[in-house]
C-alpha cells in the first residue's frame, strides 16, 4: 500500500532517529548468492549499531564472514543520509577493501525507497569516492603518511587494521583528523601480538582507552554450530582457525614459534631467585654448580639506545637458562659484568657476537685476560679451540651472525624448542616469542619490540650443536684415549718398567679438560 505524502515524513523522521530502524525496514543489500535482499540484522549487528551510535570510539575483534563490515557500511550510509556535511574516511589493509566498503554505502543509498530522495541524493559518484547533496561525503583511502592529515573526519572506519603495517604510525596523525568531535570503529581479524590493533585492544579491555571493546567469536552467528565448524575448520591449520574464527591474539599471525611451543615456555615460566647488578637487571635462577659445565652466549647492543645488551648463562647438560641479562649499557660495562658472570660460573666459555660495536666488548674480555673466549673462523663460522685460534688465519673472537648463519642459528633455536630441548624461566625472552615474526621471509621482531634476547639463545643452542658435531672425530679419538685411561691407569707409562729414565707422566690438563666435556658424548 502506497504512503501518503504524511505518513512518508513521519517515516524519514523515524529512520532519521534510528539506525536499526532504517536499515531493517528500509535498506537493501547485494548478496554474493541471492542478489539484492532486505537488510535484516540480526542480535549481535543491532547491538553494533547501538555502540557506533553511543560510543565516539570503537574497536571490534571479529571473526570472518560476520557481517561486521556490512553493518559498518549500513551505519555509515544512515550517517551520510540524515546527517549534512559529514566526512567519512576508510582505510583498510589493501586499497581495494577500503574501495569495497565504499560501494556497500553507495549500493545501500541507491536501493532506497524513491521517496527518500526529497531528502538528498548522489552527487559527484567515482568509484573510491561519493558525495551526497547534503554535503555528505565518504571516501576510501591508502594507508599512505599523509592519509587523511588535510581534512576532520566525521567517522574513521579503519577494516582490518590489525594487518596494516606501520599503523602505530599513521594513527598519531589520524588521531588530529578527529580532533573536532570526529568517530572511528576499528575491526580486524586479530595477527599476532604487538601491534596497534592488539596494543588497543588489551587497553581497550582493561578500561585504559577510549575504545569500546566488542568481540564476535564465530559462534555468535545464530545459523551456525559446532557440525558447520568442523566443516568449515577441516582444511585450515590451527594457525588459520586461531585468526579467522576464535579471536586469538597468540595463535594468530606469522610467529616463528607456534602458539603450542609459546603456550609451553609460559608454563615454565617463573620468577629468579636474585636480582642482581646495579641496575637488577641479571636474573639468577640457579647459582653454579661444579657437577655442571655451563656457558654464556652474548648479543651486544648497536648503541643506537633502541636495543639492548644481553646474554643468557646456559647450563649445558640440561640446557636450563639459569642467568639471564638485559640491560642498556656501554660495551666496556657490559664486558664488566660478562666476565663477572663467566667467573662466578666457573670460567666457563663466553660467545659473543662480534657484529659491529660487540669487538668493542670482545677487546675488553681479552685486555682483562678472561680465560675462555669463543672463538670461530670468519669464512666459514666453524668453531675453533681458543689455543689453535692464535696461529690460525681468518680465526677471530666471537660469533659473526651474518645472512648465511641468521637462518641457521634461527631453525636451531626452533627445532631445540619444538622438540622440548631447552627449559626457559625468563618472562622477557618468553615476551619476545611472541613478537617474533616472518616478515618477508626473514624472522625479525616485530615492529616497536626487541629480539636481542632471542638472537643470544639462538647464537647458544648452534654453538652448542655445531662444537659437538663439528668436532667429532676429535672427540671420539679423544674419548678411546681417555677411556683407555681412566679405566686401566692413573698415569701413563712413558717406557718399560725397570729401564733407565722410566717416569710416569701424569694426566695432562688439557686431557683433563677433556674430561670436563664428557658429557658430550652422552648419546
Amino acid at each position: 500500500m502506497a504512503l501518503t505524502k504524511k505518513e512518508m515524513m513521519q517515516e524519514l523522521k523515524k529512520c532519521g532517529k534510528d539506525p536499526f530502524y532504517f536499515l531493517n525496514n528500509y535498506a537493501k543489500i547485494e548478496h554474493a548468492e541471492k542478489g539484492l535482499i532486505p537488510f535484516k540484522t540480526f542480535d549481535y549487528q543491532e547491538q553494533l549499531l547501538r555502540d557506533f551510535h553511543d560510543h565516539r570510539y570503537n574497536i571490534i575483534l571479529k571473526a570472518r564472514q560476520l557481517g561486521i563490515t556490512t553493518i559498518s557500511a549500513g551505519y555509515i550510509a544512515w550517517m551520510m543520509f540524515f546527517q549534512r556535511n559529514k566526512y567519512v574516511l576508510v582505510m583498510a589493509t589493501k586499497f581495494d577493501v577500503a574501495t569495497t566498503l565504499v560501494q556497500k554505502v553507495k549500493a545501500i543509498i541507491n536501493y532506497l525507497p524513491p521517496f527518500f530522495k526529497q531528502l538528498t541524493d548522489v552527487d559527484l559518484n567515482n568509484r573510491t569516492f561519493f558525495s551526497l547533496k547534503n554535503g555528505s561525503k565518504i571516501q576510501a583511502s591508502s594507508t599512505s603518511s599523509d592519509a587523511g592529515r588535510s581534512k576532520s573526519a566525521s567517522l574513521l572506519v579503519i577494516d582490518e587494521a590489525a594487518h596494516i603495517e606501520k599503523f602505530e604510525e599513521l594513527w598519531t596523525g589520524l588521531q588530529q583528523t578527529l580532533a573536532t568531535g570526529g568517530r572511528c570503529i576499528a575491526l580486524s581479524t586479530p595477527n599476532g601480538v604487538g601491534n596497534w590493533f592488539h596494543k588497543t585492544w588489551v587497553s581497550a579491555e582493561g578500561g585504559s582507552s577510549n575504545f569500546k571493546p566488542t568481540k564476535l567469536m564465530w559462534d555468535v552467528h545464530p545459523e551456525r554450530d559446532l557440525e558447520w565448524f568442523r566443516q568449515n575448520t577441516k582444511d585450515l591449520t590451527k594457525r588459520q582457525i586461531a585468526q579467522e574464527l576464535q579471536c586469538n591474539f597468540n595463535a594468530s599471525g606469522d610467529t616463528v614459534f607456534t602458539p603450542e611451543d609459546i603456550a609451553a615456555i609460559f608454563n615454565t615460566v617463573k620468577e629468579p631467585e636474585y636480582k642482581t647488578q646495579f641496575d637488577r637487571n641479571y636474573w639468577i635462577w640457579e647459582t653454579f654448580n661444579k657437577d655442571f659445565t655451563y656457558m654464556i652466549t652474548a648479543d651486544v647492543a648497536r648503541g643506537d639506545g633502541a636495543d639492548y645488551s644481553v646474554f643468557h648463562v646456559v647450563k649445558l647438560e640440561t640446557m636450563e637458562i639459569v642467568g639471564e641479562y638485559q640491560g642498556k649499557v656501554a660495551p666496556d660495562i657490559f664486558a664488566q659484568i660478562l666476565y663477572g658472570a663467566g667467573t662466578e660460573y666457573g670460567n666457563c666459555m663466553i660467545v659473543v657476537e662480534n657484529n659491529t660495536i660487540g669487538f668493542s666488548t670482545l677487546e675488553k674480555l681479552k685486555e682483562n685476560k678472561y680465560p675462555n673466549i669463543y672463538h670461530s673462523i670468519k669464512s666459514t663460522h666453524e668453531y675453533i679451540e681458543e689455543h689453535l685460534a692464535e696461529n690460525r688465519s681468518g680465526a677471530v673472537a666471537g660469533f659473526t651472525t651474518s645472512t648465511r648463519t641468521r637462518p641457521l642459528i634461527i631453525a636451531k633455536l626452533e627445532q631445540f624448542i619444538r622438540n622440548k630441548v631447552i627449559t626457559i624461566y625468563s618472562s622477557r625472552l618468553a615476551n619476545e616469542m611472541k613478537t617474533f615474526v616472518w616478515h618477508n621471509g626473514k624472522a625479525t621482531a616485530q615492529r616497536g619490540y626487541n629480539d636481542d634476547l632471542i638472537m643470544a639463545l639462538a647464537i647458544g643452542c648452534w654453538v652448542r650443536d655445531t662444537a659437538i658435531i663439528e668436532n667429532r672425530r676429535d672427540m671420539e679419538y679423544t674419548r678411546a684415549a681417555l677411556t683407555a685411561i681412566t679405566t686401566y691407569n692413573k698415569t701413563l707409562n712413558t717406557s718399560i718398567d725397570g729401564m733407565p729414565e722410566h717416569r710416569a707422566i701424569k694426566t695432562s690438563n688439557s686431557i683433563n679438560k677433556q674430561r670436563e666435556f664428557l658429557w658430550l658424548y652422552k648419546g
